[in-house]
């Protein structure tokens, strides 16, 4: 073998380890990247020659850089990321709804119910009580004003999810435009022959984020792109990148490709999350408070109009309120300037308050859904709370799994620093002793040259 084969072994040696210790830096250096998928080099012996009958070796060269990243792992990761994202922002929201509530505490809705037919029941036994009177406006007031903020109170929920919901469509096409360029910058390199896993993380990192606004479908071509659809529909590849967009059709929110009219179908995510709140949980909550706040303004009404004023001359056929509409209760405005208005005498006679006996047993009738009023008012906190709670353990338990995905990730794709440092070392005594078998061939050379 000629001396200059020997300087081509060694010189092909150098630019391997010396390869193989930028890889081994790069893993040092992202250690603590939680995206990064650690690399790992594998050599194999370089094409023989032949040459007088016999077979020359020519060193060695880098096979590969592998990249080690579980695909069922990240498939499971992006799964469950969308279900953990789901229940955490249900779980907040219907937290912050809960609160609207202030149940129990002498600021919620029932307190505020009770007290208002415990007005009339104390007026029932003392009909002509001027202070008595002002006690059952300043209740129905109270109750108004309870009324008409916890609904306000929903119906800017359900505005502050729309508006989120806006905000994620744009960071759901923003993301999806990432990939399809990642995706074209695959293809480009794998062309020109570059490397492609930090790409690959980056993608990754990507699906990921996605996979927490929505529910995702990812397929993964020969030339290592990959195919997006959400909620069965087609979002991008290689070669396409659709644009999403909010639809707000009767105040029921979803998601739609642009120009289609069709909504994609949402399981899973926190853009399913605020379309279920705001579609289905906030519009359960409000018919259930309009059917309690209804029942009381007709039931009392009912009664009310059929008595008599305090006044001079007697006044009856008085609604208590004027109404109920699009979330606020009205209070007769005759009744809040003049309490003596208030119409409970069954008579006409002064001292009559048979009325105001009967609205006060309104509380204790049966009048919504086989139940009493408060009843029915604390199936509907009890929801709430359940609602709550039921997300909440929904949201622990996918996180749970969620953390024994990402161990495993990181036994798979996680970098030891132990284990770098070994290859350092390993690389670094190959290098030298590359660089001395170079040494070793210039002084072979030279000692040619001389008898010469």
């Amino acid at each position: 073998m000629a001396i200059t084969k020997v300087f081509d072994i060694a010189n092909r040696s150098l630019a391997v380890y010396r390869k193989a210790l930028d890889i081994t830096s790069h893993n040092i250096a992202n250690a603590n990247n939680p995206n990064f998928s650690r690399q790992k080099v594998h050599f194999a012996t370089d094409s023989s020659d032949l040459s007088a009958g016999l077979v020359w070796g020519n060193g060695v060269k880098i096979a590969d850089v592998r990249r080690y990243r579980d695909s069922f792992i990240e498939s499971q990761t992006r799964i469950m990321n969308s279900k953990y994202n789901d229940n955490k922002r249900q779980s907040e929201l219907i937290t912050n709804i809960e609160k609207l509530f202030s149940e129990p505490s002498e600021l919620g809705l029932g307190n505020m119910i009770s007290k208002f037919f415990n007005s009339f029941s104390e007026l029932a036994a003392s009909p002509t009580s001027n202070p008595l009177r002002t006690n059952v406006v300043n209740a129905a007031t109270n109750l108004a004003a309870k009324v008409n903020n916890l609904n306000k109170s929903l119906n800017d929920i359900r505005e502050n999810i729309r508006m989120e919901f806006d905000d994620k469509v744009k960071q759901l096409n923003k993301i999806l435009v990432e990939i399809h360029q990642i995706n074209k910058d695959i293809k480009s390199n794998q062309v020109n022959k570059i490397s492609i896993n930090d790409l690959l993380d980056s993608r990754d990192k990507l699906l990921n984020e996605l996979s927490k606004l929505v529910n995702i479908h990812v397929t993964t071509s020969s030339d290592n792109t990959v195919n997006v659809s959400i909620g069965g529909s087609f979002a991008v590849d290689s070669y396409h990148v659709r644009e999403f967009e909010m639809n707000n059709d009767n105040g029921v929110l979803s998601l739609r490709l642009k120009g289609a009219t069709n909504s994609v179908i949402l399981t899973d995510g926190e853009m399913n999350a605020l379309a279920t709140v705001h579609n289905q949980k906030v519009t359960s909550y409000r018919q259930k408070i309009d059917k309690i706040v209804s029942t009381i303004v007709n039931e009392v009404n009912k009664i009310h109009s059929t008595g008599y004023s305090k006044t001079t001359p007697a006044q009856t056929g008085l609604n208590f309120f004027e109404d109920y509409r699009d979330g606020i209760l009205r209070i007769n405005q005759v009744i809040v300037n003049n309490p003596n208005m208030i119409a409970i005498s069954a008579d006409g006679t002064q001292g009559n308050g048979d009325l105001a006996l009967r609205i006060s047993e309104l509380m204790d009738m049966k009048l919504i859904d086989n139940s009493t009023i408060m009843e029915y008012y604390t199936t509907l906190v009890n929801e709430i709370g359940n609602d709550g709670l039921l997300n909440k353990n929904l949201t622990e338990s996918s996180q749970l799994v969620l953390d024994q995905l990402e161990n495993q990730k990181q036994l798979n794709s996680g970098v030891s620093l132990d284990e770098e440092m070994t290859n350092v070392i390993q690389f670094q005594r190959s290098y030298e002793a590359s660089a001395k078998l170079i040494k070793v061939s210039d002084e072979l050379l030279k000692t040619i040259l001389e008898l010469v």
